[in-house]
């Protein structure tokens, strides 16, 4: 390896990757998935060495286990079971699920494939690797850091003198800069404002001593459309419902937009908004997302104010500060910031993704409330996915 193994511990991920993940130990082990990396990025060019040193890393990770500590820690989380650390006990990446190749016009291509529960591990550890190798080798990787260091010195500053009056959790695992530099942002980030109340990045929760912040994502949702029972239109109702009957209400922040928040509005009647402590936005126009759900639960009687919106829609901090000034007052909210803490510099950040395509070698497909955030390698699908939502939409009409 040309650098220090970038991935030093499996905690050193997102905290939604074990949340699903134990849904899929205890109910779906018999589900295979393919993931597919895409950089959205124009012009992005890797190089051989790159992809070298990119396959050099995957195979430290590879190599690692849970250490005792780390297992102690996974089993403080309440709502993680024992059961599951025991399995991660025995777990660990295995090297033949992942396949890294590189086109002559420098596209990367990386496709993870195998069994659910083992699979979807690989990608925040992927793109983790992806992009501290790509920054490192692309640019000088100091004047980087003393970028990135200058824009978090104003934030804290702007924090600390009331310019940020909104409290978030750091969610910059996937497109960081580097391990050290996500570490030193959540660090200065807990420790010199009063605002960052914890982060997605496990690891870093324990190092650190905030609380780790995660429910699910996309894929969780996705997955659904793999298991030939389920309805595709449905594929919400059965994923929140196998959600609550995990985690018996608790660890209770649902993703709308996975097949359009619309349709999941179907799906979220009197008791799912009971259930459930909040919503979290990932796609489209965030003002009239938030009054929607607003809307919503006042349908049902329920006071926005005792629930949560959480936004993570790719925002920076004048975003998330203004979007708290318009809702603070009529329910709880909270951010998730990704790029904008751990990879904020005078380079542009690498959009990439790692994205579940086929669940038993049947298509998935994010819709999202964005249409440009839409990814399915099967057009075809995607259209009869679309069919489907509209079908249901038409037939049971939101009131």
């Amino acid at each position: 390896m040309r650098f220090e193994p970038i991935i030093v511990s499996l905690l050193d991920t997102d905290l939604y990757k074990f949340n699903m993940d134990q849904v899929i130990f205890h109910k779906h082990t018999d589900l295979c998935g393919q993931y597919y990396f895409k950089c959205r990025n124009e012009g992005v060019v890797f190089t051989p060495e790159m992809a070298r040193e990119i396959e050099e890393q995957v195979d430290h990770l590879c190599s690692l286990t849970f250490t005792e500590e780390e297992l102690d820690y996974l089993r403080s989380i309440r709502f993680i079971k024992n059961d599951y650390v025991e399995f991660l006990r025995l777990w660990h990446p295995i090297r033949d699920y992942v396949k890294i190749g590189l086109s002559e016009r420098g596209e990367l291509s990386v496709v993870v494939d195998g069994p659910l529960f083992s699979a979807m591990q690989f990608e925040i550890y992927l793109l983790e690797i992806i992009n501290e190798v790509y920054f490192r080798m692309a640019y000088d990787y100091g004047e980087l850091l003393a970028s990135a260091k200058a824009r978090l010195d104003a934030k804290i500053k702007a924090f600390c003198d009331g310019t940020y009056k909104f409290k978030f959790a750091e969610f910059g695992c996937r497109r960081r800069l580097s391990r050290e530099w996500e570490d030193e942002a959540v660090r200065r980030l807990v420790t010199e404002t009063e605002n960052c109340v914890g982060t997605s990045n496990v690891y870093l929760a324990m190092k650190h001593n905030v609380t780790p912040v995660g429910t699910y994502a996309h894929e969780f949702v996705q997955m659904y459309q793999g298991i030939d029972s389920i309805p595709l239109a449905y594929t919400n109702h059965y994923a929140m419902q196998d959600w609550y009957d995990e985690y018996d209400g608790d660890n209770g922040t649902a993703l709308t937009d996975t097949v359009t928040t619309d349709l999941f509005l179907l799906d979220f009647n009197r008791s799912m908004v009971n259930n459930y402590t909040g919503v979290r936005h990932d796609s489209g126009d965030p003002y009239e997302w938030g009054e929607k759900i607003i809307a919503h639960y006042k349908k049902y009687g329920v006071d926005p104010r005792t629930k949560l919106l959480l936004f993570s829609d790719s925002l920076d901090f004048d975003r998330a500060e203004k979007l708290y000034e318009y809702f603070k007052d009529r329910t709880k909210v909270s951010f998730g910031i990704g790029t904008f803490v751990s990879n904020d510099t005078d380079k542009e950040a690498l959009n990439i993704v790692i994205k579940l395509q086929y669940v038993n070698g049947r298509p998935v497909a994010k819709l999202s409330d964005a249409p440009g955030k839409a990814m399915c390698r099967d057009v075809e699908y995607l259209e009869y996915l679309k069919r489907s939502v509209a079908f249901r939409l038409d037939r049971e009409k939101i009131k």
